[in-house]
């Protein structure tokens, strides 16, 4: 079985870092790369992508909303308009640097508020990918099954890759539990090796309320900004080589 391991990076600002980006680039197949609103800034982009070239990595555009101070996580009152153009934005930026260093953006994932507005509304879900197949239609959407978002990369013809979500917690109706929330993220090496190998055995993950939920996906996903996000991404390779999987890089596997 090939599958494919992504985590977002680049993710830190300037002189600061937030995650150790050259220890999960020799870990996971895939990286999405901020894009200079949630976080990141072109130097670090130049970086990250340049070591990605170096380790085979495949990359993607992981656009956010302008909100250096929230990491993008807060909701705000942004136009569809403004969306669809941010996204693009940040999407050309990526691909500028990519083609400077011999390298190809090959998907885009959304960043958390960014990702849940799009979820919202079918209306704009469907206009961001619209827009990412104007830009290339080429791109995949990393997406969790089943929302607005996969619906959307689907009838603007894109590829919708989906994801499983090793370190957040989920609900009976396959949404993520809210960050703050008791148990919505979850950083121990033991449970989260638990639950990526339930996933790859049966393809399901044991819901916050103890629910048994089939999950159709991909690829799997760890967040840099997890604290210990390096150990954690280690185990899940080690789980995954140990079940007889393939790592491959999301622009590799079929649909």
């Amino acid at each position: 079985m090939k599958i494919d391991l992504n985590s977002d990076m680049g993710e830190g600002f300037g002189r600061w870092r937030i995650a150790d980006d050259d220890g999960l680039m020799d870990t996971v197949s895939s990286a999405n790369i901020a894009c200079g609103f949630h976080a990141g800034d072109y130097a670090i982009m130049d970086r990250t992508v340049r070591l990605a070239k170096e380790k085979g990595v495949g990359i993607g555009a992981h656009p956010g909303l302008p909100d250096l101070m929230g990491f993008g996580r807060r909701a705000m009152a942004v136009s569809d308009a403004d969306m669809e153009s941010m996204m693009c934005y940040q999407i050309g930026a990526l691909q500028g640097i990519a083609t400077r260093h011999g390298h190809r953006v090959t998907h885009v994932s959304y960043h958390a508020a960014f990702g849940n507005m799009a979820n919202a509304d079918e209306g704009l879900a469907l206009r961001l990918t619209r827009a990412i197949a104007a830009l290339d239609r080429n791109l995949s959407v990393f997406c969790m099954p089943g929302q607005a978002t996969e619906r959307a990369a689907e009838k603007a013809g894109l590829r919708a890759q989906t994801l499983f979500l090793a370190d957040r917690a989920y609900t009976t109706a396959g949404t993520l539990v809210p960050r703050g929330q008791p148990g919505a993220v979850i950083h121990d090496l033991t449970g989260v090796r638990a639950r990526v190998k339930q996933f790859l055995q049966d393809g399901s993950v044991t819901t916050i309320d103890g629910t048994r939920l089939p999950v159709r996906a991909q690829s799997i996903l760890v967040h840099s900004d997890t604290p210990g996000s390096l150990e954690l991404a280690r185990a899940i390779r080690a789980e995954i080589e140990a079940s007889g999987g393939l790592l491959t890089p999301a622009c590799q596997l079929g649909n």
